[in-house]
């Protein structure tokens, strides 16, 4: 058995009167255990892939080893459990037809920035998750970034005790979070409207959303792409466009 902790792995083997053997599989030294799991798999044992919370493989240890079992043509069989990811988006209150999932976000505020910019345009309901100690930076960026008044949602302690669920604008949510002051322990899962579809748009809206995209700090090639594909327009001719030249 590969646990992402073999402490809270034994807990729960031992409330079901299970004895397995054990290794630790933790994200650090995911490539490395891979190998010695592997190793396991190819002399012909199984192997259940444990994590702590959440899915193997979705934002916890596993993507490694699972990809790794797929190209030496080992067996790979889901078994359903808990996903904060979808926890989280089904008692959002936001559309959920269609999202996409971002994970964690850097921890770096430049390098959160520039993600959360080439998201601007995403018309899906988006969903990240986060850590207690970022959460509120994370906010306040999205809140500069993306814009206050989108809808969202902030769920904490997910299937726990203290589950709590924080919902409104993000500029409302925001104000909640600092007003609260501290955060409990435990990753947090934030849902967040799309970008609201915009009707009638017209090559020039495109042109000055790619101007405002630029003087947030996004290089002219990333927002011209990110607005083309948001306007359904040539990529090339808006790149032109952009520089005040005709197309050649």
């Amino acid at each position: 058995m590969a646990a992402e902790d073999t402490r809270h792995t034994a807990k729960l083997l031992s409330h079901f009167g299970i004895s397995r053997p054990m290794v630790s599989y933790w994200g650090e030294k995911e490539k490395v255990k891979a190998e010695a799991v592997m190793a396991r798999l190819l002399r012909g044992e199984s192997v259940a892939l444990v994590s702590d919370a959440g899915t193997p493989g979705i934002s916890d240890p596993g993507a490694v080893l699972i990809r790794r079992a797929l190209e030496e043509g080992v067996s790979v069989v889901a078994i359903p459990g808990p996903s904060a990811l979808v926890a989280a988006l089904g008692i959002s209150g936001l559309p959920t037809e269609e999202f996409t999932f971002f994970g964690f976000s850097p921890s770096k505020k430049g390098e959160r920035q520039r993600f959360l910019r080439e998201r601007a345009l995403e018309p899906r309901t988006m969903v990240f998750y986060e850590s207690p100690h970022r959460v509120v930076d994370t906010l306040v960026d999205m809140e500069e970034i993306l814009g206050g008044g989108r809808r969202a949602a902030v769920i904490r302690e997910l299937t726990k005790v203290h589950e709590e669920a924080l919902r409104g604008t993000l500029s409302g949510v925001l104000d909640m979070m600092q007003r609260e002051g501290s955060v409990i322990a435990g990753e947090y899962v934030i849902v967040l409207e799309g970008k609201p579809p915009e009707a009638g748009r017209t090559l020039g809206e495109a042109l000055e959303e790619v101007a405002a995209l630029m003087k947030r700090g996004m290089g002219r090639k990333e927002a011209v792409r990110t607005v083309a594909g948001q306007y359904g327009l040539s990529r090339r001719e808006l790149y032109q466009r952009s520089l005040g030249s005709p197309e050649t």
